[in-house]
């Protein structure tokens, strides 16, 4: 039983996970970031479940981290904000690890984190409308957990372009990026995802599991260097006085001090 996720099975096989905070746009918190990682691993483990689909209630897909949660990890102590950004990251290494086709129906706006999931997702459909960024920085914060994913998605040099700049790009300039497959009109979003699932459902689980898994071996290596990297990064800014004026100016609806007038 979930509280942050709707989660159906079909007869084919299908498993369609649906992040369900409409009324927060679909922002991860502890609970949501909890129950992605043990559905991953629950639906992975399950012969019956041939692919994956992840998608949002709602108008946005994912808006990133929930703020009160990110706030309640900058007053926590040390130990306790490392383990909440372990935990970020291991969700994100449970999806990318599922032995399941992973497939993104990005129906809505994605930003930080939900630019981070359509990262791990092996193929990732969105409507034309959809807005995208990276924008922690806003914040006084950057896209630490998820920057393995991304940059190993996007490659450095397109990185580059977004990771750092907190800019909105729209659905052409993510399929640009390599975040996204394809763009289609809203009506045709559930046309294009099944076209993407239909092939596996012709093809041997076994074989789709050890194929994913010899992409993931010869692509570009998230070991436990690169997610430790990542962690402690995040935590670092978590502890930043550019973090606590960024946040704090969000709850105040006020500008922080370095942004331009």
């Amino acid at each position: 039983m979930t509280e942050t996720l709707s989660i159906a099975v079909d007869a084919r096989g299908v498993a369609t996970v649906t992040l369900n905070r409409v009324e927060k746009h679909n922002a991860l918190d502890a609970q949501m970031i909890a129950e992605l990682t043990e559905t991953a691993d629950r639906l992975g483990r399950d012969p019956a479940v041939r692919v994956v689909v992840l998608t949002g209630a709602g108008r946005s897909f994912c808006a990133g981290g929930d703020l009160t949660w990110m706030k309640a990890q900058m007053a926590a102590d040390g130990a306790t904000r490392a383990a909440e950004a372990r935990k970020l990251a291991d969700m994100l290494g449970a999806l990318d690890r599922m032995p399941k086709p992973l497939i993104g129906r990005v129906q809505g706006q994605a930003f930080g984190g939900g630019v981070g999931m359509m990262s791990v997702c092996d193929v990732a459909i969105g409507v034309d409308s959809a807005k995208f960024g990276l924008t922690e920085v806003r914040l006084g914060l950057i896209p630490a957990t998820i920057g393995p994913y991304v940059v190993a998605r996007m490659g450095a040099a397109k990185a580059r372009r977004v990771f750092f700049s907190g800019r909105v790009f729209g659905a052409a300039e993510a399929v640009e990026l390599d975040l996204l497959a394809r763009v289609v009109p809203e009506a045709e979003l559930d046309a294009a995802v099944e076209r993407e699932i239909a092939p596996y459902l012709n093809a041997a689980p076994g074989a789709v599991a050890e194929g994913k898994a010899l992409v993931a071996a010869l692509g570009t290596r998230i070991g436990e260097a690169e997610v430790a990297m990542s962690v402690e990064a995040l935590v670092t800014r978590w502890e930043s006085a550019e973090s606590a004026e960024g946040i704090g100016a969000f709850f105040d609806k006020r500008k922080p001090g370095w942004a331009a007038p």
